[in-house]
């Protein structure tokens, strides 16, 4: 139990006993007498905490967490909390981008996008521990203003990053972007489907054979470009089989996903035969000429539809896999073309499968052909039977009434002839 004793002049001090058995003193200087309990009352949730080995209680942990430095300094002289470093946003970001050697370099550019965002708005010396969900709600906003939703949800999902790794290092008690939305939301009206028509014309547009194989591993083979297009060796083609080994840089880091293997379409193999007769003896990469770091192959993919009478379609690379798994989708298993294609089930039903012309073509025939069969069956009811089909008919029933076989027990009878007399009793 820890005691308040009051001193002249408005002070207020906290007295306890430490886990040593040695008497402590917190000096709160001048403060109301209700202030000066609710912090007797968190010291001895602290004291007990300390005695027992434990930790504070949840309310407790978050009230340390946000006290000014000078009581939290107070409560670290008596052991009662650890020395914090106040960490600078600038500070800590930038540390944390350094130290993560693990991430890939496409990664870290994104990152320090995102860190260019962050310390813009709120400044490289505002404190970590200091910004609130509603700052980062009015970050939000300002960043709506001249993105997309999805772009702001990638820049949510790297701040989430960093911040969560201040929780996890004791910087921050919580995140102030745990409730922020970042997953990505599938954007339909970027989806576009490449016909094997217009497939062919950027094939006769392409100017030499290896652009037209890095055009056919996309629209066919279902490639990554150019991350996997030009990871591509020689190597990992194997003729016998009829399958392409492909490095999955995207999801290497990824259990068991480091790599995949591809059908040699029919579509590749006349391109892939043409690639390998036009090498240069002993060449590594499928792709050689435009390795580059000089190169981009969206820029020229770009040209090259524009060369071909087309208009350029947006997102030109994942468009031409997204038209790939919906084909193949149509013959094979889901589960069979993401295993191709290297993506989850959810993600193909998300950002992948389109609806094409061809969809609508289908139903309506469909529709159309049981329509017209529907139609012939009740043109063929309505016309008139033959008289003797008619007269076999009322035999048969006849027939199956003596057999107590359960008929109609009113026979129809042929037009403008009596009424069939009732048949007798079948017993039942």
């Amino acid at each position: 139990m820890a005691s308040l004793a009051n001193d002249p002049g408005g002070r207020r001090r906290i007295q306890f006993v430490d886990a040593d058995g040695l008497r402590k003193t917190i000096r709160l200087g001048k403060m109301s007498k209700r202030q000066a309990e609710a912090v007797k009352l968190r010291v001895e949730d602290l004291a007990a905490a300390q005695l027992s080995g434990g930790s504070p209680s949840d309310e407790t942990s978050r009230w340390l967490a946000n006290i000014d430095n000078g009581l939290r300094e107070k409560l670290t002289s008596v052991g009662l909390a650890e020395f914090r470093t106040r960490k600078l946003l600038g500070e800590y970001v930038r540390e944390y981008i350094q130290g993560r050697t693990d991430v890939k370099p496409n990664t870290l550019a994104k990152w320090r996008t995102s860190e260019s965002l962050l310390i813009s708005y709120f400044g490289a010396s505002t404190k970590v521990d200091s910004i609130t969900p509603g700052d980062v709600d009015c970050w939000r906003r300002e960043l709506a203003e001249t993105r997309s939703e999805n772009t702001v949800r990638k820049h949510i999902a790297v701040a989430k990053v960093f911040f969560n790794a201040a929780v996890r290092q004791r910087i921050i008690l919580e995140s102030p972007f745990h409730d922020q939305k970042a997953t990505i939301l599938p954007n339909n009206t970027r989806s576009h489907f490449i016909t094997t028509t217009d497939a062919k014309k950027v094939l006769e547009a392409c100017p030499d054979a290896e652009w037209r194989l890095i055009f056919v591993l996309s629209r066919w083979g279902g490639l990554r470009c150019p991350s996997e297009t030009l990871a591509l060796r020689w190597g990992d083609v194997d003729w016998d089989l009829k399958r392409i080994r492909i490095k999955a840089t995207k999801t290497e880091h990824h259990v068991g996903r480091g790599f995949r293997y591809v059908p040699i379409f029919p579509q590749l193999q006349k391109h892939l035969e043409d690639a390998i007769e036009q090498a240069e003896e002993g060449a590594e990469y499928v792709i050689s000429r435009y390795r580059g770091s000089h190169m981009n192959l969206r820029t020229t993919m770009s040209r090259i539809i524009e060369r071909s009478g087309l208009a350029v379609w947006p997102k030109l690379f994942q468009n031409l896999r997204s038209t790939r798994q919906t084909e193949l989708e149509a013959e094979f298993p889901l589960h069979v073309v993401c295993a191709w294609l290297g993506n989850s089930e959810r993600v193909a039903r998300r950002h992948y499968l389109q609806v094409t012309d061809e969809h609508f073509a289908k139903a309506v025939a469909v529709d159309a052909a049981q329509n017209a069969a529907q139609s012939v069956h009740a043109h063929e009811r309505s016309q008139p039977q033959p008289q003797g089909e008619i007269a076999k008919k009322t035999v048969v029933l006849q027939h199956g009434a003596n057999m107590g076989i359960g008929v109609h027990p009113d026979p129809i009878a042929e037009a403008g002839l009596e009424p069939a007399r009732g048949l007798p009793p079948t017993g039942f």
